[in-house]
């Protein structure tokens, strides 16, 4: 199972298209005195800019008979089902944590809060998974 921010994709992605696009026509339309080296630096800058905004919209959280990646914007982790106590969301906070036997928690950039009621199903279906899977204490 994979699960995404769905508004946390559209977002990145759609002004990356746009960011790139009008650093193309940027880069075409310009009159002199804009040469050549300006022109090639403009649409790398629109295709850096746009690297990072898929550095964004990459997030997600997946699950598999094995246990879960977690995949943030700079970082991807991998864990085991036993390692997976369980995962949590409050209204206060932007994304999930999900919580480790070995006392550490992560941030689950992939579960956005903002995203309210899909949010609270995919980290009912996670929780569900990890009770079914991990080492997660049984539903309080």
């Amino acid at each position: 199972m994979v699960w995404r921010p769905k508004m946390g994709r559209i977002v990145p992605y759609g002004f990356a298209a746009a960011i790139v696009l009008g650093a193309l026509l940027m880069a075409v339309f310009l009159p002199p005195p804009f040469t050549l080296v300006d022109k090639v630096a403009m649409v790398v800058l629109g295709g850096l800019i746009a690297g990072v905004l898929h550095l964004l919209g990459r997030c997600r959280v997946e699950a598999d008979e094995r246990g879960i990646t977690v995949v943030n914007p700079l970082r991807v982790h991998r864990y085991e089902w036993p390692e997976v106590l369980g995962v949590t969301l409050t209204q206060s906070e932007p994304w999930a944590k999900i919580d480790f036997a070995d006392g550490a928690t992560i941030g689950a950039m992939g579960l956005q809060g903002s995203e309210k009621d899909r949010t609270v199903r995919q980290v009912r279906e996670l929780a569900a998974l990890i009770r079914e899977r991990g080492e997660a204490e049984e539903t309080r």
